[in-house]
């Protein structure tokens, strides 16, 4: 499952923790690489959280489907609904609709608690099948 994410992820100390609801459950810790104001989450940090969450479930189903392809973002909106405190922050998409050349997601970022969101974001990606 590591496979789903990128350099960039890793690099954020972003991590698959597993699966949930079919789709992979990212993670990533608070930590000094990841705060903005003091004792907060960096919103590009969460953003890329949020990203690599739709990538890595879009990927994962591709994967499923037999498809090989380059993913390329159309569209990627993101809504901050509450400050990320210092601990686990984690995210997870969903895929509303996979055409044969786009998808659509929506993402959610959360940490104690799956109904109190820290955000969420709606992706528009374009799906470049590889010849």
């Amino acid at each position: 499952m590591e496979s789903l994410l990128t350099a960039y992820a890793r690099s954020l100390g972003i991590r698959v923790a597993g699966e949930s609801d079919g789709a992979p459950l990212l993670q990533i810790d608070f930590s000094s690489d990841v705060e903005g104001r003091p004792g907060a989450f960096h919103g590009g940090a969460t953003a890329g959280l949020l990203e690599t969450a739709g990538y890595a479930a879009l990927r994962q189903r591709l994967r499923e489907l037999g498809r090989d392809a380059a993913l390329k973002p159309i569209n990627i909106t993101v809504e901050y609904l509450s400050a990320g405190l210092p601990q686990t922050s984690n995210a997870r998409a969903r895929i509303v609709r996979l055409g044969r050349r786009n998808a659509n997601l929506v993402v959610e970022a959360w940490q104690s608690d799956t109904e109190k969101l820290i955000a969420m974001a709606t992706m528009n990606v374009l799906i470049v099948d590889e010849e």
